[in-house]
């Protein structure tokens, strides 16, 4: 569990003081409430709402937002971890970093997927793309070529990155030619 701020103790304990519930006071401070409890039992010991000194690094997510990291993308498998981060809250902070999801899905064994990286398509290049494919239309299918969009292709789905569907043409599915290897190896040309 991450340990609560000091104002949110004081806050907390000002809240107890008031005769507040320990469920509504955990629930105010977003926190469990054996937490509040612990707390409350520790200020009465020791007149202090000082946490105790702890080894290691505290997390950020709580195990109810892992568990959701974990089943979002079991759910999606395709879901990438800045997607994660954008919609779970932090425990005390805004928002979680990518890193933090990356760190809770392999603790699960998972892996998130990652952003396809590629050079990014102006309308220029699709004029081009498309000029490109008018002067070749042609062609037979002797040549061997093949006519593609700006998608990319895998012929194996390990590379974790997402997977684009070419939506080509009829003209274009027409003319498509390609040898294949016994090794997964497309050739294209003579």
């Amino acid at each position: 569990m991450p340990r609560v701020p000091a104002h949110l103790r004081e806050r907390a304990l000002g809240m107890l003081q008031g005769a507040l519930r320990t469920a509504d006071v955990a629930r105010a401070i977003n926190c469990n409430v054996c937490t509040v409890r612990r707390l409350r039992q520790h200020y009465k010991e020791t007149g202090r709402t000082a946490d105790c000194p702890r080894s290691g690094r505290p997390h950020v997510t709580t195990p109810a937002q892992d568990q959701y990291i974990r089943t979002s993308h079991l759910r999606d498998r395709y879901r990438m971890a800045t997607t994660t981060a954008r919609v779970t809250p932090g425990t005390h902070n805004s928002s979680i970093s990518a890193q933090t999801v990356h760190n809770r899905l392999r603790e699960a064994g998972l892996r998130a997927c990652r952003p396809v990286v590629r050079q990014v398509f102006t309308g220029h290049h699709r004029q081009q793309h498309c000029l490109w494919a008018q002067t070749h239309r042609c062609w037979t299918r002797q040549e061997k070529v093949l006519f593609t969009d700006e998608s990319r292709f895998c012929l194996t789905r390990g590379d974790g990155r997402i997977c684009e569907e070419c939506q080509c043409s009829t003209m274009a599915r027409a003319r498509i030619s390609i040898p294949w290897s016994t090794s997964g190896t497309c050739w294209i040309g003579g």
